[in-house]
């Protein structure tokens, strides 16, 4: 059987029910816990583990949210819905890596009239 998020093979017994849904374990746990971008304490958590790890930047991340920095770093700004289609993402993936980006405080989110933009920090 399949994860109804992200589309991988998942045993019967390790299959999560989620509203009817068949969720692998990470998706599940992301279901039930969905990342907050606005989390102050994992804010302080990401900046001390990066300090501390000596990483300034992108190092330290992963190659989609890299591609996703440098993206917003060369337009600007750029709207979820557009990084969603650039990125071949499902919102939630694009969620749970913004969320990572803003605990980094690389990445925020800005709002201009009616429309939410993201830009780097």
């Amino acid at each position: 059987m399949k994860c109804v998020r992200c589309q991988e093979e998942v045993l019967p017994q390790d299959s999560y029910d989620y509203y009817g849904q068949t969720l692998c374990e990470d998706c599940y746990i992301a279901a039930l816990q969905p990342p907050k971008p606005c989390d102050p304490t994992a804010v302080a958590s990401a900046k001390a583990t990066r300090t501390q790890l000596g990483q300034t930047g992108t190092a330290g991340l992963t190659p989609l949210q890299k591609r996703i920095y440098e993206y917003i770093k060369e337009k600007g700004k750029a709207t979820k819905e557009e990084l969603a289609s650039t990125f071949n993402l499902p919102q939630w993936e694009l969620e749970k890596q913004f969320a990572v980006l803003r605990h980094c405080e690389l990445i925020r989110a800005t709002k201009e009239g009616n429309q939410v933009y993201l830009t780097l920090w």
